[in-house]
């Protein structure tokens, strides 16, 4: 049984000059002996799935398939199953995680994308919407701001890949800490990732996340949380949350997620001894 990665990315990836996310996730496929198959749901743009096939062609993968799966019934569709069955990996597409929740959650080929990607070796990426549901418990709406309170996030079940995680994007840029925060008041057992606008979490199968691209990803770790008002709080009332710890994490630090463990990029430490 072999474990593929789980790359989430924060949203609007450079793709022409410095696109290292995309380069990266076309390597980890397997360069221009890979399969990829392009997921677009969650976008309502007809061109989006043949935009990024053209990126990865660009970039060297010579066999990329775009899965146009806008219907339900579509997830059962066995061209689009066999293309997955033989796929290195997977690239979701931005837009609306609820649109890809509703089309894709349940069906065959995202059970067949669970068990691959669990037990069989399949990568599996996605930016903005399409790294939102790959946490267990995905938001699905919510305000801006810092300061959580009762009302300020919405979850919705997503693909489980991340089952310890609640993962946010465009993190910085549009101000979501708040809402972050409010989804670990209401379960503070996961660990939400905030990520920023070109930077992905590359998660390891032995669930090391390494931070790669041009902005940070934001670790808020509930695991010692002590107290949490939200079960009291009004509609609309900030709430108090004791106890999280949090980490700002650039290119190349890292995250053990199984010792709960941040480490900065390794020349930090180098500099350090030197």
């Amino acid at each position: 049984m072999t474990r593929g990665y789980v790359v989430p990315v924060g949203g609007a990836e450079e793709k022409v000059r410095d696109a290292e996310i995309l380069r990266r996730f076309v390597r980890l496929c397997g360069g221009p002996e890979g399969r990829i198959a392009v997921i677009p749901t969650a976008s309502k743009l007809a061109d989006t799935g043949d935009a990024y096939a053209q990126i990865f062609a660009e970039m060297g993968a010579r066999n990329v398939s775009v899965l146009n799966i806008e219907e339900r019934s579509q997830g059962s569709d066995k061209e689009f199953l066999r293309i997955l069955e033989r796929a290195n990996g997977v690239w979701m597409t931005g837009g609306n995680q609820l649109r890809l929740s509703t089309t894709l959650g349940g069906t065959p080929l995202s059970e067949m994308m669970r068990q691959r990607n669990a037990e069989d070796g399949l990568h599996v990426a996605g930016t903005s919407a399409g790294a939102s549901i790959l946490s267990e418990h995905m938001i699905a709406y919510g305000a801006e701001g810092p300061t959580p309170s009762s009302n300020k996030v919405t979850l919705a079940p997503g693909l489980g890949l991340i089952p310890w995680a609640i993962i946010d994007q465009h993190f910085r840029q549009r101000d979501r800490l708040g809402r972050l925060l409010s989804a670990l008041a209401y379960n503070p057992r996961l660990i939400g990732l905030g990520l920023d606008e070109d930077t992905a979490a590359v998660f390891a199968p032995d669930d090391t996340m390494t931070v790669v691209g041009s902005g940070s990803i934001t670790v808020v770790d509930a695991t010692d949380v002590e107290f949490s008002s939200m079960d009291s709080a009004n509609q609309s009332d900030p709430v108090t949350i004791i106890g999280v710890r949090l980490h700002c994490l650039t290119a190349r630090a890292s995250f053990d997620v199984k010792t709960r463990t941040a480490r900065p990029p390794s020349e930090f430490l180098k500099n350090r001894k030197s």
